[in-house]
C-alpha cells in the first residue's frame, strides 16, 4: 500500500470485518481490547469502529491522553507558577483549558491578565526567552515519548547557548509502566493491547515484551481504518493459536529497534522516577524528571513550590475512563455540563481524550 485511500478502502475494510467475525466466532468468550492512545480512540470513534464489532468483543480506551492522565495536583502546581510575578508561562495547547482545583485553569488565568503563551514548538520557547532575558520562561513539558525528545533537545540547546531564564515544569510520562500497571489488575481483565502508534516509533517492541510474557496479545497499530481492523484481527489470531506477541501493523512507521538516537536524548537528559497518574495512581518509575547536570533548567528547584490542597472534580468519571471501567456515556456530566464548550475534566479538553471522541463521533 501506497496511498492513504487504500488503508480507507472500503472492500478491504468490509473483507477485514468479515475475518474479525469469524474469528470472533472461533474464540467464542468475551474479549476485551484496550486502545491505549488518543489517536486510536479518535480513529475509532471516527470511522465507527466500535459499532462494527460482534458483540463478543469489546474495545475500551485506556490512559492514552498525556493531558487527561496529567494528575489535578500538577495541574494546580502549574497554576500557582504561571501566577507568580515576572513570569512567562508557555504550554502546548490542550493543557489551557484542564481545570484544576475550584475549576481554575490556563485560559482563565490568562484571562485575568497574567502572560501564559500557547506555543507549537520548543523552538518558540527559545525565542521567548532570547527576547525576554529579564523574565523567568517556564514551559509545561508534557506528553509521552513522542514529544519528550524534542524537550529534551531544547534543554541541551539551551545549556550550550547559555540561556539562563529557562526552565522546564517537567509532567512527563512514559506508556510501558501504565500498561504494565493494567495488564497486572484482574478486575480490568484485558485480553489484549493495541499499543500506541506514535510512541511506539521511538519504543520499538522491546519496551512492550513484558505484555506477551504475561500471555497478553498485542499489536502496534497505525491510525487508518485498516490499520485498526487489522490490528483487531492480529490479536484475535493471537488468542486462537495461543501465543501471545508484540507484533507490528503500522510497519510503514515503526521498527522493532524504535528510534535509539530519541531514546538517547532522553535518556542524556532525564530520569525515570514515580509519577502519579489521574485514576491510575502513582505509578513507579513512569515519570521523567530532569537530570542533576541540567537542574539550572529544573522549575521546580527555581520556585518554591507550596504543597497545594488538591480536589479531584465533583461528579467528573474520568479517572475510571484512563483505566476503561467506564465509558463516558456512564459519566452523569457527559452532554450534560460538560461539553467540548465547557469541559469540566481533561478527558472533554484535550482532543486525544476518550469524552471529546464520544462526543464528536456519537
Amino acid at each position: 500500500m501506497k496511498y492513504i485511500d487504500e488503508y480507507r478502502d472500503p472492500k478491504l475494510a468490509e473483507s477485514l470485518i468479515r475475518k474479525v467475525n469469524s474469528l470472533s466466532l472461533k474464540i467464542g468468550k468475551a474479549i476485551t481490547i484496550m486502545e491505549v492512545c488518543g489517536s486510536h480512540t479518535q480513529a475509532i470513534g471516527r470511522y465507527g469502529i466500535r459499532k462494527l464489532m460482534p458483540e463478543n468483543i469489546r474495545l475500551i480506551s485506556g490512559p492514552g491522553c498525556p493531558v487527561c492522565v496529567t494528575a489535578i495536583s500538577d495541574v494546580d502546581k502549574a497554576l500557582w507558577i504561571a501566577s507568580q510575578d515576572n513570569v512567562i508561562f508557555t504550554t502546548f495547547g490542550d493543557m489551557m483549558k484542564v481545570p484544576g482545583t475550584r475549576a481554575r485553569s490556563l485560559q482563565k488565568l490568562r484571562a485575568e491578565g497574567f502572560d501564559i503563551r500557547i506555543v507549537s514548538s520548543t523552538l518558540d520557547c527559545l525565542k521567548i526567552a532570547s527576547d525576554n532575558t529579564g523574565k523567568q520562561i517556564v514551559f509545561m513539558g508534557i506528553g509521552f515519548e513522542t514529544t519528550t525528545p524534542t524537550i529534551a533537545a531544547m534543554i541541551i540547546r539551551a545549556k550550550k547557548r547559555g540561556i539562563s531564564n529557562l526552565s522546564v515544569f517537567s509532567v512527563h510520562k512514559i506508556i510501558p509502566p501504565a500498561m504494565k500497571a493494567l495488564a497486572s489488575d484482574p478486575s480490568l481483565n484485558i485480553n489484549g493491547f493495541m499499543c500506541p502508534g506514535h510512541v511506539s516509533i521511538i519504543l520499538g517492541t522491546e519496551a512492550y515484551r513484558f505484555i506477551a510474557r504475561a500471555g497478553i496479545p498485542a499489536v502496534i497499530t497505525g491510525f487508518e481504518p485498516i490499520d485498526v481492523l487489522e490490528g483487531i484481527e492480529i490479536i484475535l489470531d493471537q488468542i486462537i493459536n495461543n501465543k501471545p506477541d508484540v507484533s507490528i501493523q503500522y510497519k510503514r512507521a515503526v521498527n522493532a529497534d524504535g528510534n535509539a538516537k530519541a531514546r538517547q536524548i532522553i535518556d542524556e537528559v532525564f530520569f525515570e522516577g514515580d509519577s502519579e497518574w489521574r485514576g491510575l495512581g502513582v505509578i513507579p518509575d513512569s515519570g521523567l524528571f530532569i537530570k542533576k547536570d541540567f537542574s539550572d533548567f529544573n522549575t521546580a528547584n527555581r520556585f518554591n513550590i507550596p504543597d497545594i490542597e488538591s480536589e479531584e472534580i465533583k461528579g467528573c468519571a474520568c479517572g475510571d475512563m484512563l483505566k476503561g471501567i467506564k465509558t463516558p456515556y456512564e459519566c452523569p456530566l457527559f452532554d450534560n455540563v460538560c461539553t467540548p464548550v465547557n469541559p469540566v475534566g481533561p478527558c472533554m479538553v484535550s482532543s486525544e481524550g476518550t469524552c471529546s471522541a464520544y462526543y464528536k463521533y456519537r
